[in-house]
């Protein structure tokens, strides 16, 4: 299917680019009235009965009614902004709709020929278009908007890799869309089962590559009379080759998991099993997921830091991004039907995903004391607490999926969305490690 030209089925798509401004004029008042003959106004009307005015901020159901108005705020281009500094804390800020609609979007959901069907949200029926702007503000500063040319002028020459799972594929997709503006990609290599992809940018000799791995570690799913189970055995001690090979022809490296350790998996060290995660097994000792993710990054880091043909590696993680199902989970009539975000004081902080982060934090400040070493560099690109306040950008119920109707997805990110950020902190993060990226 050609996106590009099936977009054309979502409502209101036809002249998105002429009439976007359109839709927030005042085009009943009497002087636009005397400008135009009796028959000209009444195809106008027609037209607008068509595609009905909606205001800037729409709520889906009481669980969105509206906050204190000093809640969210507007970014208003007009006045001057703060600028990015060195030691600003990205991490604590909030989200700001943007006032200029026009110019916040790096790309649309027809403009990016590599966004897959299931995270084009508008395509598959999603009305509401506020999810896409938005835009993460720091308290203390601005967090610049992301410049496809400087991004492509940096890494020239050079190969970074998404390594992880659907999350890391997510954001390679929003990267590559992102990027897109600047220069086309090509589409150089995919696998049988498309879980290793590689796109080349040839102007800029830039490989952008995403490597599947669910547990970093060496797993295999459990198979009961003949029936996979979905859980899997993990081994601690071992990881999984497929992604290992690529390190040594790598050097930007950034890491995604999380959502596969909350499954019921067996844990093996040395070919022993040594506990389980939600196994409720007699007699097998619960670990419970945060010891695996972080036996699992232990074991990528301390691989990468002994890895002789790997020094000289940029080693980013990307922080969890938590589920956001309401009422049940997935599999439960869980949805997510939000269409605005939270504000900070809506967000829990505290429980298990902000544990995720914590472990995360601790393994990457642990291997940056060793990496320092071999010239290896990890740092962490922090979107936990973010995302928690963007229940909003989820595809929910418009992935798509005609095998699973009735099925939400409330774990990835429509395209465009707010998974666009992430490219924002990945920049500002290279920019103050590297001088001269600009």
């Amino acid at each position: 299917m050609n996106l590009c030209n099936s977009v054309q089925t979502r409502k209101n798509v036809q002249n998105y680019n002429v009439f976007k401004g359109d839709k927030f004029l005042n085009l009943g008042s009497p002087g636009f009235l005397l400008l135009y003959s009796l028959f000209l106004s009444v195809i106008f009307s027609c037209y607008m009965l068509h595609f009905p005015f909606s205001p800037i901020l729409k709520f889906a159901s009481k669980q969105d009614s509206a906050p204190p108005t000093n809640s969210l705020q507007i970014i208003n281009h007009s006045q001057p902004a703060d600028y990015s500094r060195s030691d600003c804390d990205l991490l604590n800020g909030s989200w700001v709709l943007e006032e200029e609609k026009g110019n916040s979007v790096y790309y649309t959901n027809f403009s990016c020929p590599t966004i897959p069907y299931s995270k084009n949200c508008l395509l598959n029926g999603r009305a509401d278009e506020d999810f896409m702007y938005w835009r993460w503000k720091p308290e203390e500063c601005t967090l610049p908007r992301f410049n496809a040319k400087t991004f492509l002028t940096f890494v020239k020459g050079k190969t970074m890799a998404f390594i992880g799972d659907s999350l890391a594929r997510n954001h390679m997709e929003s990267l590559l869309c992102v990027l897109s503006s600047e220069e086309s990609p090509t589409d150089t290599y995919k696998d049988v089962e498309d879980k290793f992809r590689t796109w080349l940018f040839p102007r800029h000799n830039f490989t952008l590559m995403v490597l599947r791995t669910e547990f970093l570690v060496f797993a295999t799913e459990r198979v009961i009379n003949g029936s996979f189970t979905g859980g899997f055995d993990l081994h601690l001690d071992k990881l999984n080759g497929n992604w290992t090979q690529h390190l040594p022809n790598i050097d930007y490296v950034i890491f995604s998991d999380g959502h596969w350790f909350l499954r019921p998996n067996y844990l093996y060290e040395n070919g022993n099993l040594i506990g389980c995660v939600y196994c409720g097994e007699a007699g097998v000792q619960h670990l419970g997921p945060g010891y695996t993710i972080r036996r699992a990054f232990q074991a990528a880091f301390n691989y990468i830091n002994k890895c002789v043909e790997c020094s000289g590696i940029v080693v980013l993680l990307r922080t969890f991004s938590a589920g956001q199902f309401e009422q049940g989970a997935w599999n439960e009539g869980g949805f997510c039907n939000r269409t605005r975000p939270f504000t900070r004081d809506e967000v829990k902080i505290g429980d298990q995903d902000w544990e995720f982060r914590s472990i995360q934090i601790e393994e990457i400040e642990r291997a940056r004391k060793d990496g320092e070493k071999n010239g290896n560099m990890f740092e962490i690109v922090d979107v936990t607490r973010a995302m928690l306040m963007r229940p909003d950008g989820h595809p929910g119920a418009y992935w798509g999926n005609k095998w699973m109707k009735g099925y939400s997805d409330c774990i990835h990110w429509c395209l465009p969305g707010p998974i666009d950020t992430w490219n924002e902190f990945l920049q500002e993060i290279l920019t103050r490690k590297f001088p001269n990226f600009h």
